[in-house]
């Protein structure tokens, strides 16, 4: 079932496994059973700490139960854990055998000691890119914590379980029977949501810091390439970011980042994350900014105030918040977001199979996704604004070869309509005749671009109509000291090695403005009393 490559990658992996685990298989006799009674067979003949057995109990059936022999230290996955939760498979493996988590030694211990009882389920699609770090912070816990189990399960293969609970979006995650959270999520979010305390500490810690040479707000491409560009010069560098590789981490395939054919999202943001951190730079996670307070004097310290109640001081501040997506701003689309409202045509797709839906947008990437899923779904419907479509014209062409696409142009969507549980429709006014029109829809994928998120800085920083952060060449605001890159601002083209290079720009400009203020009082003072003994 695996390539050879891939078994002699994973057989090397498996050699970090340091105590016996048993595979404990729950099958019946369908196609997807066998299927994982072969790959189950295959991991264990990498070996010799690896057995299987057939004598799972699990009601969900393909399952298995990944267990340290001889304990209750395990997980489940529910399905046949491949494509992008082949990771969160290999993880798995070696966390249950004994190999070390590289977590901060903090984030471990904190889960350790939750107190509770804690039964998670979460419902992924094997084409999401969001799952795996839902899932594996999971697993994780669960490795850690007697008092927390964790099963994993393809809503594509468990299709009834899916439309019973009404999961229409993924990841999402149940907590001993309830709704917990739907998204992306990494392990210190899950691990603050169940800690009522882990907010308050962190910020009594992110306020005692000293003042930064240089902070940056947002972890994207921008805030990386600042960062790590700011770092070298050998001065102090903090990152506060909401969530470390920002939109990236939602961006499936990326085939134009130059010198690199292909890599996905969430792998290129991981590999900005360590390269960030191998610079030495304070990288604050799970803080998002909520006023920017220029400094009082000229050279003074600039202050960032964040949600969780503390502040950050710099003598520098680099703004690299990114964008999201653009909401519709209709009725109905936040009432239904996440059930039926869809922002991810790869995460969400495979939950909508055989079913209707429409895409919003005939850009490139609405275009794209209304590509990806006419090879899901039984009837893909496009609706453009415009009068014609704005994607490239291969992409135009690749659409209109397809039977199961619907175009509309010259369209106002208008409303989206539920039954109280899903969508079930979507009016639009064509623009033309001014006719109001009705489409009957399971789903909704709305991909129509970008906007800036700036909101916080509405008054203290010069903004454009759009509510883009003005900069100049150099990367700097109208605020002395302040200076922004990426996505958030004026700067044309919305594409990850543009955002890197404003940060760099955005960095470089940030320590020539450092060297060429005055010394403060002390800074003098200390230089007086070095030449008088001297």
């Amino acid at each position: 079932m695996l390539e050879s490559s891939m078994k002699e990658q994973l057989k090397a992996y498996l050699v970090n496994i340091r105590e016996p685990i048993e595979l404990v298989a729950s099958l019946d006799e369908g196609a997807k059973s066998a299927e994982l009674a072969e790959l189950l067979d295959e991991i264990a003949a990498l070996s010799d700490k690896v057995s299987v057995s057939r004598t799972g109990t699990d009601p969900r059936k393909p399952s298995f139960l990944i267990r340290r022999t001889g304990t209750d230290i395990g997980v489940t996955f529910a399905g046949i854990p491949l494509g992008h939760e082949f990771t969160s498979l290999v993880l798995a493996l070696l966390q249950v055998g004994g190999h070390p988590s590289k977590a901060a030694q903090e984030l471990l211990d904190q889960v350790r000691t939750l107190d509770g009882d804690y039964v998670f389920e979460t419902y992924f699609s094997l084409s999401c890119q969001n799952c795996p770090d839902v899932v594996q912070a999971l697993n994780l816990m669960a490795v850690l914590n007697p008092r927390i189990s964790h099963t994993a399960i393809d809503g594509a293969l468990f299709k009834d379980e899916v439309d019973a609970r009404k999961v229409m979006a993924v990841p999402t995650v149940y907590l001993n029977g309830e709704m917990f959270a739907s998204g992306r999520m990494e392990l210190e979010q899950i691990v603050a949501k169940l800690d009522t305390g882990a907010v308050e500490r962190a910020a009594e810690k992110i306020a005692a810091k000293e003042p930064f040479d240089v902070l940056i707000v947002g972890g994207g491409p921008a805030g990386a390439a600042a960062a790590i560009y700011a770092a070298r010069k050998g001065i102090r560098v903090g990152v506060a970011a909401e969530r470390f590789g920002g939109q990236v981490l939602d961006t499936m395939g990326i085939e134009n980042f130059i010198s690199v054919p292909y890599t996905e999202g969430p792998k290129l943001a991981s590999a900005l994350e360590g390269h960030v951190k191998d610079n030495g730079v304070d990288v604050m996670n799970l803080q998002r900014a909520k006023k920017l307070v220029p400094a009082a004097q000229p050279g003074g310290l600039i202050g960032v105030e964040l949600e969780s109640g503390a502040s950050l001081r710099a003598r520098t501040v680099i703004l690299s918040t990114g964008a999201r997506w653009r909401q519709m701003g209709v009725p109905g689309e936040e009432e239904y977001r996440n059930r039926g409202v869809a922002y991810c045509p790869h995460c969400d797709g495979p939950l909508f199979k055989g079913k209707r839906v429409a895409v919003i947008g005939g850009g490139n990437s609405g275009v794209e996704a209304a590509i990806d899923l006419a090879g899901i779904v039984a009837h893909v419907t496009l609706i453009e604004f415009d009068s014609q479509l704005r994607a490239d014209a291969v992409l135009q062409a690749r659409l209109r070869s397809l039977p199961n696409v619907t175009i509309i142009v010259s369209a106002l969507s208008t409303e989206v309509l539920g039954d109280g549980e899903k969508v079930i429709g979507l009016r639009y006014r064509d623009r033309v005749t001014e006719e109001e029109n009705l489409v009957d829809l399971d789903g909704i994928f709305v991909q129509i671009g970008l906007v800036p998120n700036s909101e916080w800085l509405d008054g203290d920083i010069a903004l454009s109509p759009r509510g883009e952060i003005e900069v100049d060449a150099r990367g700097a605001t109208s605020v002395p000291g302040v200076f922004a890159a990426g996505d958030a601002t004026t700067t044309p083209y919305k594409q990850i090695v543009i955002a890197m290079g404003g940060g760099a720009t955005a960095a470089l400009s940030a320590f020539d403005y450092l060297i060429r203020q005055p010394l403060a009082e002390p800074e003098l003072e200390a230089e007086v009393k070095t030449s008088a003994a001297a």
